[in-house]
């Protein structure tokens, strides 16, 4: 009989928006083309640095606030900064370090440009100094005293479990991981939710004291969307920094198994399967950055 350690779990998110959408309009007087730094109306704390936006006029005109774009939608990375000024970027670890260096330059508009903008990020990333996580699958555990009438009302039904993630506290130095500190934002953003979708993971690769070689790569993990009910922060003179993030599940929660199995391709009577294509033929696959 095997013994797993939590010591090798891992919990990744992936940062996202509830459906809803920012509306605005960015005019000239708004883009500093020098600092590389535009700026429009949205409430504080609900665009946040590290995520990736989609910016879509809605009239159609070209975002000519980008220097030789002449597109009208475009998707980037943003640094925000503490007047909620935003600098775009091609790359995550570009956005979180800021600066104006690696900054997409801009250019200055030649009228105001209604747009909306919504947060668009495709990729998965660890959460940094998770020190445990649970996660429950039964509904009528799931406290909804902390959230407002109006909202336990449009999410009620949708609610499939819930959980907790802690961690130390840490806000700079990481430039692939998501930081604690995102997840206190993550708890402030009321426009356009506190969402997020999640892997919590039971086993990764490369852990393996069962032994068995064949088991070395397997990852069994749960994955769900949540939304941040609630986050703290626990803090005393004499004791490191810690974050708590409760959240709730909406939808179904899976409990998904990646388990190593050979290189080949079989069809279902056990033969390999074999591609039909020429000398010059690539099979290319999609991936994100």
């Amino acid at each position: 009989m095997t013994v797993y350690l939590g010591t090798h779990g891992k919990v990744e998110l992936k940062r996202a928006f509830d459906g809803g959408v920012l509306s605005s309009t960015i005019k000239p007087d708004d883009v500093n083309v020098t600092a590389k730094r535009f700026s429009f109306d949205f409430d504080h704390g609900q665009l946040l640095t590290g995520d990736q936006i989609e910016i879509t006029s809605t009239d159609g005109s070209a975002l000519d606030f980008i220097d030789s774009y002449t597109d009208s939608s475009v998707k980037k990375f943003i640094y925000v900064d503490e007047l909620d000024g935003i600098r775009l970027y091609d790359s995550f670890a570009h956005a979180v370090t800021g600066g104006k260096t690696n900054a997409t330059s801009l250019a200055a508009p030649g009228d105001d440009i209604p747009v909306e903008v919504e947060v668009k990020n495709s990729s998965y990333r660890v959460i940094a100094q998770v020190n445990s996580f649970e996660i429950n699958t039964e509904r009528e555990t799931v406290d909804t005293t902390t959230l407002s009438d109006e909202f336990r009302q449009r999410v009620n039904t949708l609610i499939s479990g819930s959980g907790r993630i802690s961690a130390f506290w840490e806000y700079t130095g990481d430039t692939t991981n998501e930081l604690p500190n995102y997840m206190m934002e993550l708890a402030l953003r009321t426009q356009v939710g506190s969402n997020f979708e999640g892997r919590f993971y039971l086993k990764v690769k490369d852990y393996n004291p069962s032994g068995v070689a064949d088991r070395s790569n397997d990852e069994i993990w749960y994955q769900a969307n949540g939304i941040i009910t609630a986050a703290a922060v626990q803090f005393a003179p004499d004791n490191t920094v810690q974050i708590t993030a409760d959240f709730i599940t909406t939808g179904e929660i899976q409990l998904r198994m990646d388990l190593e199995t050979a290189d080949n391709t079989l069809t279902e009577g056990g033969d390999e399967v074999v591609l039909d294509q020429d000398d010059t033929a690539n099979l290319e696959l999609d991936s994100d950055e």
